[in-house]
């Protein structure tokens, strides 16, 4: 459950499908109560400055040596978010050791934000090491609507290969109740965001492109999901494993679709179990080099068995 006063209003206003004006005053509160983890904060990087695109950077204080890199992707059904809205995400990461970019995306139609989220990747690929962080070992990562972007930037290569990079060029993807696998695409929202044409349904579709060269998959989804049905992550999970790709997923019990990312926003119980997960994955993934990693991760305590993120646990 969710115990700060703030956050459970702030649940259900967003799970109840507000207008979009609502949504600004929501997130400031949840940013308002979550904990502050670096002042070492890069706000409104320019990546794409001819569509006026833009990312803020969240690096950890007292590293040893450079952090992987954490790709955020928000959500909003592509058709709505802002960047700064999801500065507790950044700061929750970089109070565990890693560095975490935020950008954000143009919206509705496809494939424009996935063409933004390649453009962003690959500035942060250019930039590493003049902002400290490696740019051999990035990890996506998204929510929603965003876990779709990172997902399908991981499967279908023609959007990195724009900027010469790949999907092996990434070093892992985390994704919390992403839609990967929702053909047929036949209500009116979602045509408007991917058109009508079937082939471009079937080219929107990460499971669509599997084939074994990703890297491997972290995948989180509520099991009481009712905007995202949880088998979009075991299908997808399923089509990785069959081609030898290394995936995990989870399914939380008594957990919904908005209430899975603001569970980021708690330190404590549920929300520290479920962020000790990430960053378990992203801090250990292997170094696009061949270099060993070296875990940067601050716990203060050993990282939880994959159960104590809940009951229903599918773990591949």
């Amino acid at each position: 459950m969710l115990r700060h006063p703030f956050l459970r209003p702030a649940l259900l206003l967003l799970a109840s499908g507000l207008l979009a004006a609502c949504q600004p005053a929501l997130f400031t509160g949840v940013n308002l109560v979550a904990p502050k983890a670096t002042d070492q904060v890069a706000d409104g990087r320019m990546f794409a400055p001819g569509n006026g695109l833009a990312l803020d950077l969240y690096l950890p204080e007292d590293v040893d040596s450079p952090p992987p890199l954490v790709v955020f992707f928000y959500g909003g059904s592509w058709r709505q978010g802002e960047r700064h809205w999801y500065a507790f995400v950044g700061q929750a990461l970089a109070r565990h050791g890693l560095a975490v970019a935020i950008p954000d995306y143009r919206k509705a139609p496809f494939p424009a934000f996935m063409n933004d989220a390649a453009a962003a990747v690959a500035w942060l690929e250019a930039q590493g090491p003049s902002l400290g962080y490696d740019p051999d070992r990035i990890v996506l990562m998204g929510h929603s609507a965003g876990a779709h972007i990172a997902a399908l930037l991981a499967t279908d290569p023609q959007y990195l290969a724009r900027h010469d990079l790949s999907p092996s060029d990434l070093r892992g993807v985390i994704g919390l109740a992403g839609p990967y696998d929702f053909l047929p695409i036949r209500s009116r929202p979602l045509r408007e965001v991917f058109g009508d044409d079937p082939a471009r349904h079937r080219a929107s579709q990460p499971i669509a492109h599997v084939d074994g060269s990703e890297p491997p998959f972290l995948l989180l989804h509520g099991h009481d999901d009712r905007l995202v049905e949880p088998g979009n992550s075991t299908r997808l999970a399923e089509r990785l494993r069959a081609h030898g790709v290394a995936v995990e997923v989870h399914l939380l019990p008594d957990t919904g679709h908005a209430g899975l990312a603001l569970l980021l926003a708690r330190p404590a119980g549920r929300g520290r179990a479920i962020l000790v997960a990430l960053v378990d994955f992203a801090s250990q993934v292997k170094s696009r080099s061949g270099a060993g990693s070296v875990p940067h991760h601050r716990y203060g305590s050993a990282p939880p068995s994959p159960h104590a993120l809940g009951r229903g646990n599918t773990n591949p």
